[in-house]
C-alpha cells in the first residue's frame, strides 16, 4: 500500500511528483486527453503498465521507471521517481549539443538497448499485455505503415511532383520492410524523441526511457529515425557534418547500431541495416508531409514550414548515406525543393544550422 500525503503537478502533463507517508517521492500519472486520439485513455495506461512491468519484471532490464502500484479502474499509476534525472531535450535547448555529447550517446545507446533486450520476446510481452485488456499486435507492428499504404504518395501530387514507376516500386519495398521486421521486431515506447529520456545533468548520464503509453512491438529502426531526421522539436539533428575546428560530436547513429547489434546481430549487415534505416526515415518524413494542409494555413515565417523541408532533406540524406532506396531519396529531395518554392520563407540553408537547433514557433 502506497499512501500519498502531498503532491505537486508537473505541468503541462498529467503527472505529479508526490510524497508518501514514508517520506519517499514517487510519480503519479493519470489518464486524460492526448493529442493522438488513436487509442483510448484506458488503453494507453494499460499499455504503459504492461511495458514497464515487462521490462523490469520479465526481462530484469533497468531502462525505465518501475511501476510501484496501479489502479487501472481509477485510471492511475504510481511510478518510481527518477529524479534528479531531467529530460535531455531541455538540456540541449539550454546548453547546446556540445555540452551534452555524452548524454546524447547515452540516449542513442538506451534506444538501441531497448531493441536489443526485447527482440525475440514479442510473445512474452503480449501475454502480459493481454492480461490487462484487448490489444492488437498487428496494429502495433504496422503503425504508420498502414496509413502510408492507404494514402500512398498523395501529397506528392498536391505539390506537383511526379511519381515514377521506379519510385512506386521502391515505396512498396520500403513498406514491406517495415511491415515485416523479421529479426528487427522489438519493443518501442512509441515516441522515441529526446524529451522521453531522462538523464543526470552532472556525472554519468544513467539514462532512463519514459512515456510508454503507445508502446508496442514494431520495427526497431523506427527508434533510430530520431538520430537522423528532426522530430517536431528540432530543425536539424544529424551530426555527420561539422565546421572545421569545432568540438567533435558523437556519431550517435553508430552508438545506436552497436547497442542494437548486441541483441540483433543482423544490424551488423550493411545491406539489411541500410535498407531498414532508410525505409524508416523516409516513412517518417512522408508521414510528416501529411501536415501540408495545416502548414499552408500557418503565417509566413512559421518555423514548422522550414522544419518540414528539413525533415524531407534529412530523410534523403540518411538514405544516401546508407546507400539505400535511391529513388525515394530523390523523391524526398524533390518534395523538399517543391516546398521551398511553395513557401519562400522556408527556403533557408538548413545545413548551416547546428545539430539540435530548436524549431522556433
Amino acid at each position: 500500500m502506497i499512501n500519498v500525503v502531498e503532491w505537486t503537478r508537473l505541468e503541462p502533463w498529467r503527472v505529479a511528483r508526490a510524497r508518501t507517508d514514508r517520506d519517499e517521492t514517487v510519480i503519479v500519472k493519470w489518464v486524460g486527453p492526448h493529442v493522438d486520439d488513436s487509442h483510448t485513455e484506458a488503453w494507453r495506461l494499460r499499455t504503459e503498465v504492461a511495458a514497464l512491468r515487462f521490462l523490469a519484471e520479465d526481462l530484469r532490464v533497468d531502462l525505465a521507471p518501475r511501476v510501484l502500484a496501479e489502479d487501472l479502474l481509477a485510471g492511475r499509476v504510481i511510478l518510481e521517481d527518477l529524479a534528479p534525472r531531467v529530460a535531455l531535450d531541455g538540456l540541449l535547448r539550454r546548453d547546446g549539443v556540445a555540452a551534452h555529447a555524452v548524454r546524447l550517446e547515452a540516449f542513442a545507446r538506451a534506444r538501441g538497448e531497448l531493441g536489443a533486450f526485447t527482440a525475440g520476446r514479442v510473445e512474452l510481452y503480449y501475454r502480459r499485455r493481454e492480461r490487462l485488456g484487448q490489444v492488437d499486435p498487428e496494429a502495433d507492428r504496422l503503425g504508420r505503415v498502414a496509413r502510408l499504404r492507404e494514402e500512398g504518395l498523395s501529397q506528392a501530387e498536391v505539390l506537383g511532383v511526379p511519381i515514377s514507376g521506379a519510385v512506386e516500386r521502391e515505396f512498396a519495398l520500403a513498406l514491406a520492410e517495415l511491415a515485416d521486421p523479421g529479426p528487427f521486431l522489438a519493443l518501442s515506447n512509441g515516441d522515441p524523441e529526446s524529451n522521453n529520456i531522462l538523464v543526470r545533468a552532472d556525472g554519468p548520464p544513467d539514462a532512463r526511457l519514459i512515456d510508454f503509453e503507445f508502446a508496442g512491438f514494431t520495427h526497431a529502426l523506427h527508434d533510430a529515425v530520431c538520430l537522423y531526421v528532426p522530430g517536431p522539436a528540432w530543425m536539424r539533428v544529424a551530426m555527420s557534418a561539422r565546421p572545421a575546428g569545432s568540438t567533435p560530436l558523437p556519431q550517435v547513429g553508430e552508438v545506436y547500431r552497436r547497442a542494437l547489434a548486441a541483441g540483433v546481430p543482423q544490424a551488423e549487415d550493411e545491406r539489411l541495416y541500410g535498407m531498414a534505416l532508410a525505409a524508416a526515415c523516409v516513412a517518417f518524413a512522408l508521414t510528416r508531409l501529411w501536415r501540408l494542409p495545416v502548414l499552408d494555413g500557418r503565417p509566413t515565417g512559421d518555423g514548422s514550414r522550414a522544419q518540414l523541408v528539413a525533415t524531407l532533406e534529412a530523410a534523403a540524406s540518411a538514405a544516401r548515406e546508407h546507400h539505400a532506396l535511391p529513388q525515394l531519396a530523390g523523391l524526398c529531395q524533390r518534395l523538399a525543393a517543391a516546398l521551398r518554392r511553395r513557401w519562400p520563407d522556408a527556403d533557408m540553408d538548413i545545413a548551416a544550422l547546428a545539430p539540435y537547433t530548436p524549431r522556433r514557433r
